[in-house]
């Protein structure tokens, strides 16, 4: 008992001697790194350069080492028509003595297609010489998408209504996908009447491995899929911008009406953007997507649903309206095309039986809602006048009718 007693003492007094050292300063003090409106004003004057093409201004704040890697990017960089770049500084540790790591959104717009930036979030190691700081690393944060001209020398197209950059790609076949942009924004724009940028930015990677840098995910995920969009839904006018991803192995084994058709789905996800939500299911959001891509095209349901169409047929007609899980990229490629094409159906379904306006105006109003629950409750009593059990079940008999 004694031992113990005397073994709490001295450890009362060493917890005693430590706090004594907090306050009077003689505690080991963790190394100061630069304060982060320095480093802001370091990446801003970065930024400046970079935009105003000022090499010299450009590898100024960088450290020497870094020089031919950074030359090269800001040479990859010149066929960008870039209208503004900016870092916003959200973090700033030291790393030992003269060494300090931040965080940092980049942010680039394309001139006369963003309205707000593209984004992605950067890591910057940061050193001290002589009493400046300067940048000696940068890389994407982990699970970032890597930047399209951090793969390779950048080609662009410029079409009537579409930008197309190019990594390892012919002026040929990026030429061929300007012209299916081309094509497709103004049919969308008769879809879909709301306001909408009336351009789009399209990336061509140089292979699906590629793709999925671009994507901060894995490559297999998308090796079947022709085209991604990326942005955020529901995010206003300056919401990041959004880029359509083609897959180039993909995309370049389908036949030209393949090719119109992925366009025409991608640039709806751009023209309906705003007005998706995390209110919108899968369901209405891709399947709005293929009702505009199938109009004015002449494709039945049979001809445009094959694999739902089986399943009509050997009386197995889905119960409910697919969840998003039956999106997902990388499952069953039969399940997902289901999916996708029961989607598409009730769009169809909504569009014959009400119109094409209403078909806009329910899309719109389901999003409008503040959250998922009770907005498709909502939108289908407010604007087609019926309950979820009663479309479903007129959706049921839609499919065996037009399928079966």
């Amino acid at each position: 008992m004694a031992g113990q007693g005397s073994g709490a003492a001295r450890g009362a007094g060493v917890c005693l001697l430590a706090g004594l050292l907090a306050l009077t300063g003689c505690a080991a003090q963790e190394p100061e790194g630069p304060a982060r409106a320095e480093v802001q004003s370091l990446l801003d004057r970065h930024a400046a350069a970079l935009l105003e093409r000022d090499e010299a201004g450009y590898l100024a704040g960088l450290d020497p080492a870094l020089a031919p890697a950074a030359r090269t990017e800001f040479e990859r960089l010149a066929p960008i028509p870039l209208g503004g770049v900016r870092y916003r500084v959200t973090d700033v540790d030291p790393a030992g003595e003269g060494r300090a790591t931040a965080r940092a959104e980049l942010g680039y717009r394309i001139k006369g297609y963003d309205s707000g930036p593209a984004t992605s979030e950067r890591i910057l190691d940061l050193a001290e010489r002589d009493g400046r700081w300067y940048v000696t690393g940068e890389r994407a944060a982990d699970g970032t998408p890597q930047q399209l001209w951090q793969q390779g020398e950048v080609t662009t197209v410029t079409g009537r209504r579409s930008l197309v950059l190019g990594v390892g790609q012919s002026q040929e076949r990026l030429r061929e996908i300007a012209d299916a942009a081309d094509r497709a924004v103004p049919a969308v724009g008769d879809a879909w009447p709301s306001p909408w940028a009336g351009r789009i930015v399209v990336l061509v990677p140089a292979s699906v491995d590629a793709m999925g840098r671009l994507l901060g995910a894995p490559a297999a995920s998308y090796r079947g899929i022709a085209a991604v969009t990326t942005g955020r839904i529901g995010g206003g006018p300056t919401a990041p911008a959004d880029r359509v991803i083609v897959n180039p192995e993909a995309y370049g084994v389908l036949g030209e009406f393949g090719r119109r058709f992925v366009l025409a789905h991608e640039t709806t996800h751009v023209a309906t953007r705003v007005q998706t939500t995390a209110a919108t299911p899968l369901w209405l959001s891709e399947g709005f997507a293929d009702w505009v891509a199938y109009r004015g095209t002449g494709r039945t349901p049979a001809q445009a649903a094959p694999e739902l169409a089986r399943a009509v047929r050997a009386g197995r007609t889905p119960a409910a309206l697919p969840d998003d899980r039956e999106f997902a990229f990388g499952g069953e490629a039969e399940a997902m095309a289901r999916a996708y094409e029961s989607g598409w159906l009730a769009c169809l379904l909504i569009a014959e039986r009400w119109g094409d306006e209403r078909l806009t105006d329910f899309y719109r109003a389901v999003g409008a809602h503040p959250q998922r629950e009770g907005a498709l409750e909502k939108a289908l009593k407010d604007v087609l006048d019926t309950t979820p059990e009663e479309f479903t079940a007129e959706w049921r008999e839609y499919l065996r009718e037009r399928l079966g």
